[in-house]
């Protein structure tokens, strides 16, 4: 591909500035250059020369760097002493050159927004690894982004891919680097750097679009871990089959914690309270220290609820797991203090 990147779709996060507060920087810049160039030549009133009468006035300043500094130079007042002339050299000409490219700053910004965007695409680029890309940035892609950023990722961490130009733009002004495009194709997860990514969230609004996203992802990247979410149950084994590590059915799942809350309004609070990072109840989980291996699960002050070994998650209970070994993993619940 020989386009740049900026025409690919590429959105780099930023501060987006009003068109008219833009505007008014500009002429708050043109106006300082003005007062200073006026400043210059009023200081020394005396090294100027009016071809009217021989004398020139403050009004006559501002009409000299009016005129001066717009290029026009009638020539009827001109700077007669060597000290004027050194001011004219050193200050006044640089002035005229800086407002004439404010002036035409927009243009300017116009022919080179396009080479610094690729410079910093680049630099993007070539800082990026072992990031998180979600795929999708709806209710359900922007949901995951706060979760790991309250999980302790940075924003530069972690890359938007979405369809729709206006999702992009939103993402971008939440902090993150955005592409544009469909996520079934490979060109456009090349983009998001999908080969180095750690971790792909796959977040489409369609079943079927998840199941191709899916294929696509694992077809470029076989480390990384992705979680994807469906909305229907029995499109849960073609995802997996896709590729996905772990598969996320929010319909059904919305649906059991209506019925939970309906029998059980505390086990529902409960499982919300879980849901919500930071608050209350957490799950984490982490590596078996060196001091816990050979030993069975302690329930100390983080409850033990389950060993992942080998991939396959098993309660604190199971006899397997009676000594733990280096390799597991637990799965713990922290309690929150207030003052945590």
């Amino acid at each position: 591909m020989h386009e740049d990147e900026t025409a690919l779709g590429v959105r780099m996060p930023s501060a987006r500035l009003s068109p008219l507060r833009a505007v008014l920087r500009r002429m708050a810049i043109a106006l300082g250059m003005l007062l200073a160039m006026f400043a210059l030549v009023a200081a020394d009133l005396d090294g100027y020369r009016d071809n009217a009468d021989g004398h020139v006035s403050l009004i006559d300043a501002l009409y000299y760097v009016t005129v001066s500094i717009s290029t026009t130079g009638y020539g009827d007042i001109t700077p007669v002493s060597q000290a004027a002339r050194i001011v004219n050299i050193v200050a006044v000409t640089p002035l005229r050159i800086a407002f004439l490219v404010v002036l035409v700053g927009t243009t300017l910004e116009v022919l080179t927004k396009r080479t610094r965007d690729a410079i910093l695409i680049e630099r993007w680029r070539a800082r990026l690894r072992d990031h998180t890309v979600i795929i999708g940035y709806g209710t359900k892609g922007s949901a995951a982004s706060r979760t790991l950023l309250e999980n302790g990722r940075s924003k530069e961490s972690i890359v938007v891919v979405d369809p729709d130009p206006v999702v992009i733009a939103e993402a971008a002004e939440d902090g993150f680097a955005g592409i544009v495009g469909d996520g079934t194709r490979s060109h456009v997860l090349n983009r998001a750097r999908i080969r180095e990514a750690c971790e792909i969230i796959i977040a489409t609004r369609r079943d079927d679009s998840t199941a191709l996203v899916t294929l696509t992802a694992r077809s470029l990247n076989s480390r990384a871990t992705i979680v994807a979410a469906v909305r229907e149950a029995e499109n849960d084994p073609l995802v997996r089959q896709s590729g996905a590590d772990v598969v996320i059915t929010s319909a059904e799942a919305a649906g059991r914690m209506l019925g939970v809350a309906t029998q059980s309004p505390a086990v529902s609070s409960l499982i919300e309270d879980l849901l919500a990072y930071g608050k209350g109840l957490d799950l984490y989980e982490r590596a078996v220290l060196p001091s816990e291996t050979g030993k069975p699960p302690v329930q100390g002050e983080e409850l033990v609820v389950a060993v992942v070994r080998d991939g396959k998650i098993m309660t604190y209970a199971d006899p397997g797991v009676a000594e733990l070994r280096a390799s597991d993993r637990l799965v713990l619940m922290h309690v929150q203090s207030p003052l945590e």
